[in-house]
Order: C-alpha cells, then sequence, then structure tokens
C-alpha cells in the first residue's frame, strides 16, 4: 500500500497571471504557500484485473477509460497503469473551497502512482505532469500554481515563463518571521462551495481588457518577494493583500457577492489589516492579516467559522509504503 500526503494552498498574490492567455505573451508570478491541510491518497493492489475507486462516490470498473472520476482516469494512463488496483481519498478540507484541492489531489495521486509502479518522481515532475493533465489533456481554464505548490510545499515565488517554463524561488522566512506571519493570518471558511471553472472561463475571457490589473498583481508578487526576503514581515504585507484583493475582484463578475463583501468590510472596520477572497472566488476562504490583540474583535465581526492552519513546509510526499 501507498499513501500519499499532499498539502492545500493559499495563495497571497498574483493569482490570474499564471492562466496561459496571459502568462504566455507577458510572463506570469505568484507568492503563494503550502498549508496544514492536506489531501491523502492511498493506492493498494487489487486481488483482481478490476479498478476500484472511492471518493465522495464509488467506482468499480473493468477498464481505466471506463472510469468517471476524470482525474483518476487520466492519471491511470499517463502512469501507465491499466488496472488491478484499489485507489481512495481522503480530504482534510472540502472540494471547492478555493485552497487549490483539484490540483493537490491530481499531484498526490501521481506521487502515489508513480511510487505504486516503481518510481519516485521529483517535485518538478509532479507539477508539470499534475498541469499537463488539469490543463491540456482536460482542458480545465486553470492556471498552474496550484499543482506547483502542491508539489513544493513551503512558502514559494513563482514565476510562470512565456516559453511555459516555471521557475521557483523559495522564501526562506527565519523563524520568528514564519511565526509572525503564522500569528496574524486569519482564516474563515464562508460556507460558500463553488466551480471555479465557471469563474476562470469568465476570467480567461476577460484577460485581454484586464492586462493593465494583471500586470499590477504581477509586479506585486515581485515586489512582496523581495519585501520578505529584505525587510522580513510586517504591516505592509496586510496592505498588500488588501490592494490585490482590490484589483483582483474586477477580473471576473461572479468573483465577491455582496455577502462576502459584507464580511470582508466588517473584518477591516474591526482592525484586520487587509486581505483577500482566496483561489478563483465566489465563496471558499477568507484570508485575512491582523494584530493578535484585534483578532478577537474581527472574529466575532466577521461570524464565520475560523481555521486554524501552519504553513506547510514540505510538498507531496509518501507517509507509507509497505
Amino acid at each position: 500500500m501507498i499513501i500519499t500526503k499532499t498539502p492545500l494552498r493559499i495563495s497571497f498574490t498574483g493569482g490570474g497571471t499564471d492562466i496561459p492567455d496571459y502568462y504566455l505573451k507577458n510572463g506570469g508570478a505568484v507568492i503563494s504557500a503550502g498549508i496544514s491541510k492536506y489531501i491523502y491518497i492511498a493506492v493498494n493492489k487489487k486481488f483482481d484485473n478490476k479498478i476500484r475507486v472511492c471518493y465522495s462516490k464509488m467506482e468499480i470498473v473493468d477498464k481505466v477509460e471506463e472510469l468517471c472520476h476524470e482525474l483518476v482516469r487520466e492519471c491511470m494512463k499517463l502512469v501507465g497503469i491499466r488496472g488491478g488496483i484499489e485507489i481512495a481519498s481522503i480530504a482534510d478540507i472540502p472540494s471547492g473551497t478555493g485552497l487549490g484541492s483539484s490540483s493537490s489531489f491530481t499531484v498526490g495521486l501521481l506521487n502515489a502512482l508513480y511510487v505504486y509502479s516503481g518510481y519516485t518522481p521529483s517535485s518538478e515532475e509532479l507539477a508539470r505532469q499534475a498541469c499537463h493533465v488539469e490543463i491540456e489533456v482536460l482542458g480545465h481554464p486553470i492556471g498552474k500554481q496550484d499543482q506547483y505548490a502542491a508539489a513544493y510545499g513551503g512558502m514559494n515565488y513563482f514565476c510562470f515563463e512565456p516559453d511555459g517554463a516555471v521557475k521557483r524561488k523559495r522564501i526562506g522566512l527565519g523563524d520568528d518571521d514564519i511565526r509572525r506571519l503564522q500569528s496574524k493570518l486569519m482564516l474563515f471558511y464562508t460556507g460558500i462551495k463553488r466551480s471555479a471553472d465557471v469563474i476562470l472561463m469568465e476570467q480567461k475571457q476577460n484577460t485581454a481588457a484586464m492586462t493593465e490589473t494583471l500586470d499590477y498583481m504581477k509586479g506585486q508578487a515581485a515586489e512582496m518577494y523581495e519585501e520578505l526576503t529584505g525587510s522580513g514581515v510586517s504591516e505592509k504585507f496586510g496592505r498588500a493583500l488588501h490592494e490585490g484583493w482590490m484589483r483582483k475582484r474586477s477580473l471576473a463578475s461572479s468573483i465577491t457577492n455582496d455577502f462576502i463583501n459584507g464580511c470582508y468590510e466588517s473584518a477591516l472596520a474591526a482592525g484586520a489589516v487587509g486581505g483577500e477572497l482566496l483561489g478563483a472566488g465566489g465563496g471558499g476562504f477568507l484570508l485575512f492579516y491582523c494584530d493578535e490583540r484585534k483578532q478577537a474583535a474581527v472574529e466575532q465581526a466577521v461570524g464565520l467559522p475560523r481555521v486554524d492552519f501552519q504553513i506547510s513546509q514540505q510538498g507531496s510526499r509518501v507517509i507509507c509504503c509497505e
């Protein structure tokens, strides 16, 4: 049996510049971090030649082509496993909530399937092949940041080059800065699940008209990287989140709504420096940067369930192999 553990992610700035319609012309940049919320994939040999896949549903089929779960189907085909296998998944956070769960699932599944077949892939291979499956094979209108964040873990500055290459710079914060950042970040669940594909398709169609906004967000990622690696963590980080969110919500009409805007304004009024809605938008999780002394007031003002987390320093990894 093989079990992999793959982190979900939070993206601080640059989201949207990792979509091919933008970065293939202009290059993109994102700062993101893996967090201590995970997707677990278990793979085991089946006694017969059938395929059994257990997620929110259960499938038992004779051929890989018969699978309804498209990510499992295409990952198995890519790795070259045709049958005689059982696959099960467990997630700490539900899908459709803006933490990159689909890409974490894909990265973790590829990792498990490769190790099951006798090969240990690198983080770069996992990220690149997960992008291939989701974007090129299945045609999802998503970017590349989630796959790389899940594969590498930690806090990173990713650059997406016009030639398709991805360059990674790990943001090696000291222990004090990591503790400071983690102590000031607040994560709230809006209770709204949504399909990112719908929002991202609209954003994709708006890319040409929103080039100036995306240019700003790409530049902000570079500035945040210089600030973090130079001066460390400060209120500038929170203010940058706010400025980025003010720009990001113009990229598509369904990124935000009156409820989300109300929660956001309430948090700022109670003392949060800045924040954003994670992922493509429309629901999921709100992230805020806030001094510890004001967090109780912010939590009361927002009135949503708070989710504790830490930055996960490791990417997708095998935790069981026997």
